[in-house]
This record gives structure tokens, sequence and C-alpha cells, in this order.
């Protein structure tokens, strides 16, 4: 098997996965609030903002779920064949989006988006096919390029859908449809087939038994659970809370407001092509440093000024990049005992729990001001760092925990 054929097709499918979830920002909100009336954004009667906020929620809302069961299924059903049906799935979903698009179908458009965000839940998939499959030190840069192509789907998606939407709203979505179609052929020729191994189990009852969350059992992957959900909650409070940040402090308009997101993207994009470099030193001691640099990062917004903010925001991408590989790197080696597939899918599960509790935390604090919720969020960031380190000082031996 050739080990480069493998990164890049599973790279290329991240950055579809990610691009197709962000395809729809820059489109739904001119559907829902240009004040023109359409199947869209009169269903039942209901608030177009209302319909809007449920429209964006409901694709995340899948991939939590696919993110917690995926990965896990993948452990017990073979990786190629999860990765193969998912990947297939998703493209059927984008394609029926574009039908709901067209046929003006406010609950097909909600169907199709909920599916096609189960199934794009599999990036778990993805990470566990890398650490299985890749030895020696291109393991851990093999991860940090995968996390590059997933974050930059969130710019490629957003500019593919402006690129594009004069051909009309389905057309983005018939155009990913058509490449995540196109990369099941890398599946096919960059994984072997190999025999799934035999559980005795039907999928539904390993969905049940065998979710993320229930990895939960163990203390020390409760431990990693809580610690990294606090430092995701932190980037969260930041991917969420900036856009309106900038209105707040600045008055920036969307296409401003694209701007610093682009080069926060870039910037994260460029350093995980170099965050998988080999480190004599503990997982959890270097993801604590940088997660401590992510933390200052995002008290800058909280704190600072515009323009010291908006370098915080752009900034950040660095040391998240770095953290990402450092833990997951980390995570693979010390607990691999337990199924990769799971266990790569509670770092996923954790990073969309920590969405949601934001979103609703944060609404209601950016009601008495914003910048409480990026404090917040730096505050969490913070102890995530401290955490990290001292989980570190109390193993008599590196990952003891995971033994």
């Amino acid at each position: 098997m050739n080990d480069r054929l493998l990164i890049a097709t599973l790279c290329a499918l991240g950055l579809l996965s990610t691009t197709g979830a962000s395809l729809p920002y820059p489109l739904l909100a001119p559907l829902f609030a240009d004040g023109g009336v359409n199947g869209l954004n009169s269903f039942l009667g209901l608030p177009p903002k209302l319909l809007l906020g449920i429209a964006l929620m409901i694709n995340p809302l899948g991939l939590l779920i696919g993110s917690a069961v995926l990965g896990p299924l993948s452990d017990g059903f073979g990786r190629r064949r999860a990765l193969l049906l998912t990947t297939i799935g998703a493209a059927l979903g984008h394609l029926l989006t574009a039908v709901a698009m067209v046929m003006e179908s406010y609950v097909l458009f909600l169907a199709a988006r909920f599916v096609t965000g189960l199934l794009e839940g599999n990036g778990a998939v993805m990470r566990a096919i890398v650490i299985e499959r890749i030895q020696g030190p291109l393991r851990n840069h093999a991860l940090s390029w995968l996390n590059g192509a997933f974050n930059l789907g969130w710019l490629v998606g957003p500019l593919l859908a402006s690129a594009t939407m004069a051909g009309g709203a389905a057309l983005p979505f018939q155009l990913a449809a058509g490449a995540l179609l196109l990369g099941t052929l890398g599946v096919l020729v960059s994984i072997p087939a190999t025999p799934a191994p035999t559980h005795g189990h039907g999928w539904w009852s390993m969905a049940r038994r065998r979710h993320a969350l229930t990895l939960l059992q163990h203390a020390p992957l409760r431990t990693l659970f809580i610690v990294h959900l606090g430092y995701c909650c932190g980037v969260a409070a930041l991917y969420e809370f900036f856009p309106l940040w900038l209105v707040d402090v600045g008055g920036y308009d969307a296409p401003r407001i694209a701007l610093v997101n682009m080069g926060m993207c870039a910037l994260m994009t460029t350093a995980a092509l170099f965050a998988g470099r080999a480190s004599a030193l503990d997982g959890r001691q270097r993801a604590g440093w940088y997660a401590g640099m992510g933390a200052m990062a995002i008290l800058c917004v909280g704190f600072g000024s515009l323009e010291v903010g908006i370098a915080g925001i752009v900034l950040f991408g660095v040391p998240h990049a770095f953290y990402n590989t450092a833990l997951q790197s980390w995570s693979a080696d010390a607990f691999a005992a337990h199924g990769q597939g799971a266990v790569m899918a509670l770092l996923s599960t954790t990073f969309c729990i920590a969405n949601i509790l934001v979103a609703l935390a944060g609404g209601l604090l950016s009601l008495v001001d914003t910048r409480l919720v990026l404090v917040l969020g730096g505050l969490l960031a913070v102890w995530a760092s401290f955490a990290l380190r001292r989980w570190r000082l109390r193993s008599a031996q590196p990952n003891l925990e995971g033994a």
C-alpha cells in the first residue's frame, strides 16, 4: 500500500467533509432574511430567523451523533467499509439537499442536512486509519496534515458557495456530492479490503454498546474527556463569537469578518503542516503548553482592543494546530486497547458537545456583553492547560493510565 496515496485520499476526504458542512453559511442567510417569501423561510408561518437557527443547528446535531457512533462502529465492522458507506451516504445527502433547495422544502432540507452531518462524523474513522496504517514518525505528520485538511474545509466551503451561487443555490451541493463520489475511488484504491472482525452483533447493537461515551466508565478516559472539554469550550467560544465581537467592537461587516476568518484558517492550516514533528516530551505536557498559548490568544480577544483582538484571532490557529496533533497522538498510544476508532470518536464528540454548550451559555452571556463569552472561554482553556500538566506530573510513568 502507498502511504502517500492513503494520506492524500484521507486529507481530500477530510477537506470535503468540512467543506460540505460549511457550504450553507453564506447561502442560507439571504434565503431566510432578505425579506422575500419562499418555501424555506415560511414553513408553518414561523419567524424566518427561527427557521434559520434550526437549519444551522441540524447539521452539527447529526455530526455530534455521527462522531460518537461511527468510530466505534468501524472498530467492529471494518474501517474501509465504514468509510465507503459514510462517504457515499454523505454524497447522497448533499444531492438531497440540492433537491430540497430546488423544491424549497424545509422538511426535506432539515432531513438531508441531518443525515449528511451524521455521516460526515466519520473523521474518527479517518484518524483511526492513519494511526493503524501509518508507521513511525510519518504517523504524527499524517495526523497533523489530516487536521489541517479538516480546518481548511471551513475556509473552502464558504468560498465555494460564494463562487458558485450564481448558478443557483443547489449547485454548490451538487459539486460537493460529485467530489465525494470521486473520493470513494481513492478509498477503493488506497485502502485494501480486509475481513471485518467477527463480533456476533448487529450494527444497531454495536452502536448502543460501543459508542464513544461508553469509554467514560474508565477513569483515565474520563479525565481526558473533562480536560479536553475545558479546552474545546475555549475554542468554541472563539469560533462562535468572534464574528459578533468584531461587529460589536469594530462594526465589521460580513466581508471583513470573512477576511479575518480566512487569516485564522490559513495560518492554522499552515501550522498543521509542521505540527507532527517528533518530540521526547509527553504529549499531555506539550498539549498543556499549546492550550496555554491558545488561551492567551482567546483572552486577548476578550480583554484587548480591536487590533489586539484581531491578532489574537488569527494567531490562535498556530497553537491550536499543535495542540490537536499532540493530544491525538498521545491518546492513540495511551488508549489503543480501547479501539482507535472509539478513542478518536471520543475526542471528536467532546468538541461537538463543547460547541453545543457554548452556543447555549454564550447566547445568554452575549446579551450582557460578548466579551464575557470570550473571557470565560479563555479561562476554561487556561484551566485545561494546567490540568493537562498536573495530569502528566501525577503519572509515575508516561502513558501509565493507558496501560
